[in-house]
């Protein structure tokens, strides 16, 4: 999911970009509980790109995770549900962040009802240099390099490719987001704001997924 609207969210409440922000992270549990009772095993979250990490409004996203996050990442029913995986580049955010990222990853790790991917300071062209780089440095003769081996070096190296992407806000693009796994991913945009997804919506998509024909090819 590309968690798009919550500035346009803030200007249409009339209330500050930090609430929306606080109310956009607040809808990822609702989220959570959909995927979990619709026995969804993999969810994936584009919170934050690596072009937007140097945006003025990223203070802000600190903010809200250093005050919010153990509200949905300390309770138990998300302890005992939920392992999260953090995609993205580690070396330019701050302390406090890597801090929060390796205690909630070790924190969920043993659980299987649901793995939540969050690309947090992440996009498809970094990853695809990382990619590179880790060939590179294992010494592996180019003659050899296949799709087996960069799938191995990618960071849903464990997962399946996504079946259904859904992006709010009304933007029909995937902003660099997961490029190299969406070749056949089902794509549904919806003009609602992310604090304003709701339960009935995404069902709809699901259903209108489930009635899909797919096709691998043109």
């Amino acid at each position: 999911m590309i968690m798009d609207g919550n500035k346009r969210w803030s200007k249409l409440h009339g209330v500050t970009l930090k609430k929306g922000y606080i109310e956009g992270f607040n809808k990822i549990e609702e989220i959570i509980e959909i995927c979990i009772t619709n026995e969804i095993k993999y969810l994936t979250l584009y919170a934050l790109s690596s072009e937007n990490i140097k945006r003025s409004s990223v203070s802000l996203i600190y903010e809200v995770l250093f005050s919010e996050y153990k509200k949905l990442f300390g309770n138990k029913k998300f302890l005992n549900s939920v392992k999260v995986n953090v995609l993205g580049e580690k070396n330019n955010i701050s302390k406090k962040i890597l801090k929060i990222i390796h205690e909630v990853e070790n924190n969920t790790k043993s659980n299987n009802k649901l793995t939540m991917n969050i690309a947090f300071n992440y996009g498809a062209d970094k990853e695809m240099i990382s990619i590179i780089k880790n060939l590179i440095n294992k010494n592996i003769d180019s003659n050899k390099i296949n799709n087996n081996l960069i799938k191995k070096e990618m960071y849903l190296s464990n997962a399946p490719d996504p079946d259904i992407l859904i992006r709010t806000g009304g933007f029909q693009r995937l902003s660099n987001f997961l490029l190299m796994n969406l070749s056949y991913t089902e794509l549904f945009f919806t003009k609602t704001l992310w604090p304003d997804l709701k339960k009935k919506e995404i069902l709809s998509i699901f259903d209108k997924f489930n009635n899909i024909k797919r096709n691998y090819g043109l």
